[in-house]
């Protein structure tokens, strides 16, 4: 058992030694412990210095770099996609800073962006399931040739939208077919069209944001991640290529959830489906009109800085 004694003992230990610490410290180790503390301060604001200096040097190269690829960008984009129609397609949220720079690299490459619509939460929340199966059997027969061979409802409204966005009347102007789908799919609310479209496009550019983590929207607020958003977009996606002809997927850079990296992962897929990763930088929405001209001229190609992209930029056309 412990008694009295040996508490007494413990606490003049523990006095003996704050005893001898405070006279050493204030004694013979009094200097070269200060020198020591002194030096090391010294050595760290040196260190802090010398990279404080690295990082301006390093933010003023990534600069250059910058005004570089911006202007190189210009003389590549400018009248690649000339005298084409574009409709650009937002699959789900994507943030306003990238739609808009993705549409001024459009407008640079002198296309004409008939229409910009965006893909509702109807096409990805798991409660509206059965009203995309009651939609995508409702539109089947209105398809007519351009309906996918599979009962994939994600795939039939994929197709709806595709010619709802393209099917023309032999000339420029949109056919009857094409304005009554995507009267369709305004009505049951699956599309958030914008202005007006009299002119079927070309081309659909279709932009999609990080479906695998919450991410931030137009005004500000956090989305979570619908299930299964991804495998949504991807069939979409493939639909849109099959009835257009000339789709291409443009994303973020890698992600978990990322809809860019899950078509490149299907051999079968990227073999109809282009793609551009890394639209939240400049490098990324320069390869956008790029990759648009050379799918219209039929070449396929996965771009941007991943190892398994198959190319960096788009090859020149024309």
């Amino acid at each position: 058992m412990i008694d009295f004694r040996y508490h007494l003992v413990s606490l003049i230990s523990v006095f003996l030694a704050l005893s001898v610490g405070i006279i050493l410290g204030a004694g013979p180790l009094q200097g070269p412990i200060g020198e020591q503390l002194t030096e090391q301060v010294d050595a760290l604001r040196a260190e802090r210095t010398d990279l404080r200096t690295e990082l301006d040097a390093t933010q003023t190269a990534l600069d250059g770099d910058e005004r570089f690829i911006e202007a190189a960008g210009t003389q590549l984009v400018t009248g690649s996609l000339e005298t084409n129609r574009v409709a650009v397609v937002q699959l789900g949220e994507v943030s306003q800073d990238v739609h808009d720079g993705v549409l001024n690299q459009i407008d640079t490459a002198g296309a004409t962006v008939v229409s910009k619509s965006e893909l509702t939460e109807a096409w990805t929340d798991p409660a509206e399931e059965s009203s995309r199966e009651t939609l995508a059997e409702g539109l089947r027969a209105n398809l007519g040739a351009a309906a996918p061979e599979d009962d994939d409802p994600n795939a039939m409204l994929g197709a709806a939208l595709a010619l709802a966005l393209t099917g023309s009347d032999g000339g420029t102007d949109r056919s009857s077919q094409a304005m009554d789908l995507e009267a369709q799919l305004e009505r049951f609310g699956f599309v958030e069209p914008g202005d007006e479209q009299t002119e079927a496009a070309q081309a659909l550019v279709l932009l999609v944001g990080s479906v695998g983590q919450p991410q931030e929207t137009v005004d500000g607020a956090t989305q979570e991640p619908e299930p299964g958003a991804e495998e949504v977009w991807v069939s979409v996606t493939r639909a849109a290529q099959q009835v257009s002809g000339a789709a291409v997927l443009a994303g973020p850079t890698k992600d978990p959830g990322d809809v860019v990296q899950a078509v490149r992962d299907d051999d079968e897929i990227a073999a109809e489906v282009s793609t551009v990763s890394g639209i939240d930088r400049l490098v990324g929405r320069i390869n956008v009109p790029l990759a648009v001209a050379a799918r219209l001229s039929g070449v396929v190609g996965q771009y941007g800085l991943e190892d398994d992209a198959t190319a960096v930029v788009p090859p020149a056309v024309g």
